[in-house]
């Protein structure tokens, strides 16, 4: 593809020869002629003068540098869309394989894909455009939209709601049985039945690994367009609302209310029944206790205020110099 014509697909404003050959995409240290990159970061901005690509993209007000520009609001966008135009996945096999077990009342929308060894339950319903690969598991009663993209390994257990684009990757499991056991006068612990289901909306990506859990009663509910990384749990009952971002290994205990917007960065742990406000930030292995305000920033175990866990930390190094100096001030006349 010409960079002129990539330009306009991503709506780019070109600066350069337009008809430089792009054929693939590359970081900005490994890309070699023929590829383009981009520049998001400030701190890569030398590196665009020195790089091989052919073409980057930068934002509008980004100096001028021997490659050619394409020049828009978010680079880090365009490169992803850039990504989508010349990576082509796997071309999965049209319709049902041998293997597969369906059941009779099972229901398909048009031009599914189920791969080896898949096993879709009784009453299962799924929409159009669907690819499901190996060894993936639909329980009885499960529904879901059209484009659902499952792949091997991954687990839909019963009667759980998916929306439309939900992409579940290896081994996730949604709809595991949610962390209830009450305590007889015995000592014993007796497993509460997890009853509820978990209802996926649209748009939703749950990545490798990670564990939505049903309830004991009522649902757990993730909204449209949250993304849910690697090794994440989601206790049963909670709830995520639109376009949150659960990182990495994020922990939600039970009936925890997650907002709108936010992002819990890799090992958050947050403890039961709390409510976390819309456009909450924290960052890595953060512990939120109590309902978090909307807008907070927050850092530390248990967390706090970003700004004072940044004042903290960096004291924290000079502890033992201010206790020498405190031990060595003479003391007070009585």
């Amino acid at each position: 593809m010409q960079v002129g014509e990539l330009a306009r697909v991503l709506e780019a404003e070109l600066h350069g020869a337009p008809d430089v050959e792009i054929t693939g995409v590359a970081g900005i240290e490994e890309a070699e002629p023929g590829q383009i990159t981009f520049v998001a970061n400030p701190k890569y901005t030398v590196l665009a003068k020195t790089t091989r690509a052919s073409a980057i993209l930068v934002t509008p007000d980004f100096p001028e540098v021997p490659a050619v520009t394409l020049r828009l609001k978010n680079p880090y966008l365009a490169f992803a869309r850039a990504v989508d135009i010349f990576y082509q996945p796997p071309p999965w096999p049209e319709g049902i394989h041998p293997t597969a077990v369906l059941h009779a009342t099972a229901k398909l929308g048009k031009r599914a894909r189920i791969g080896a060894y898949a096993v879709l339950g009784e009453n299962v319903i799924i929409g159009d455009d669907a690819t499901i690969l190996p060894h993936v598991v639909i329980y009885p009663g499960v529904r879901i939209g059209d484009r659902f993209f499952a792949h091997a390994h991954a687990v839909v257990r019963e009667n759980c709601r998916l929306g439309s684009d939900v992409v579940l990757q290896n081994g996730v499991v949604v709809g595991s049985d949610g962390f209830g056991f009450a305590k007889d006068e015995h000592g014993q612990w007796h497993k509460i039945p997890q009853s509820g289901p978990t209802i996926l909306g649209d748009r939703v990506e749950v990545q490798a690994n990670a564990c939505i859990d049903r309830a004991s009663v009522g649902a757990t509910r993730i909204g449209d367009g949250v993304k849910v990384d690697n090794l994440v749990q989601v206790g049963h009952g909670s709830s995520v609302d639109e376009n949150t971002l659960l990182c990495a290994q994020v922990g939600l205990a039970g009936s925890t209310h997650v907002g709108k917007n936010v992002i819990l960065a890799g090992q958050v742990g947050v403890a039961g029944h709390c409510k976390i406000g819309d456009n909450v930030i924290a960052i890595a292995q953060a512990g939120l206790h109590g309902d978090i305000p909307p807008g907070s920033m927050l850092a530390g175990s248990p967390a706090f205020d970003h700004k004072q866990w940044l004042r903290a930390t960096a004291l924290f190094a000079r502890l033992p110099e201010l206790l020498r100096q405190f031990q060595r001030k003479p003391k007070r006349e009585e």
